[in-house]
């Protein structure tokens, strides 16, 4: 893997608010929004997979420090890796763009990200734009939907709001004006939205893609992996489909389920 030196650094301003992000790739673009910690070594290698299936990646840096990642290099490595994440996530929750306990709420991060996804439509044309988000940013995608250059939405493990209540599980970070028209896209123009989360991922309850089914119907594409089917060298819990608990190899549901996103784009985005 390549990792960042391969990527383009940009800076992308909307609205007054300023992120950079990472471009590489050519065909339609794909906007691939990062967990907690960040722009991490295991979310750059997906990136490279998108990129290697045919399209152009838009990756924004959010929150992090870019190419730090989770790694199980010993116990000082381990130490350092958990703090840089808490340290994060404690960031994270105390911004005004995330959305992390409050129902009903869009994330303000999303209106940039949808900003975003325009210019990459613009500059590499197409049908129109993919999105994953993964964790923290699992939701985004589906607050994205509501503009109709959004093709092609992917929910891995959406963990906001955090499902402190029973309301909060049975709930997905979109205003419930955002959920209509996503809803109402998926009914009239026939929008599919595609999420993956684990049995077990207690920040990713089985509440919330029941939710989804009731509100989307057979437009929600909904994948739950067994526990067992996670990378058991990971130093979380089984949490990131795609990247810290994925096996890597074919047959794996893992390997399955990432593969299942990419011909998800090509089928939504193929010119």
């Amino acid at each position: 893997m390549a990792g960042l030196d391969a990527f383009d650094r940009l800076d992308f301003t909307d609205g007054g608010v300023t992120h950079h992000y990472y471009r590489r790739g050519a065909g339609p673009a794909v906007i691939v929004i990062p967990e907690v910690p960040g722009v991490t070594p295991k979310v750059i290698e997906f990136a490279e997979r998108v990129v290697d299936a045919g399209f152009t990646v838009f990756m924004p840096s959010l929150f992090g420090i870019d190419g730090v990642g989770i790694r199980p290099d010993g116990i000082r490595g381990v130490g350092a890796s958990i703090a840089t994440s808490v340290g994060t996530l404690t960031k994270v929750c105390v911004s005004r763009e995330f959305t992390i306990l409050a129902t009903g709420r869009s994330s303000r991060v999303v209106t940039w990200l949808r900003a975003l996804a325009r210019h990459a439509h613009a500059e590499c044309r197409g049908p129109g734009v993919g999105a994953i988000g993964m964790c923290v940013s699992g939701g985004f995608a589906l607050g994205m939907a509501v503009d109709d250059v959004m093709l092609a939405p992917v929910l891995s493990q959406p963990s906001l709001p955090l499902g402190v209540t029973p309301g909060r599980r049975r709930n997905i970070d979109i205003s419930p004006a955002d959920l209509a028209c996503v809803r109402d896209r998926c009914a009239k123009q026939g929008l599919e939205v595609f999420g993956a989360r684990f049995d077990g991922d207690m920040l990713v309850p089985g509440d919330r893609f029941a939710f989804l089914r009731d509100q989307l119907g057979d437009n929600f594409i909904g994948v739950e992996l067994p526990d067992s089917a996670a990378n058991p060298t990971a130093l979380i819990p089984p949490h990131s489909v795609v990247t810290e608990h994925l096996i890597d190899e074919p047959g794996e549901p893992t390997r399955d389920t990432l593969d299942a996103i990419i011909a998800f784009f090509q089928r939504k985005l193929a010119a």
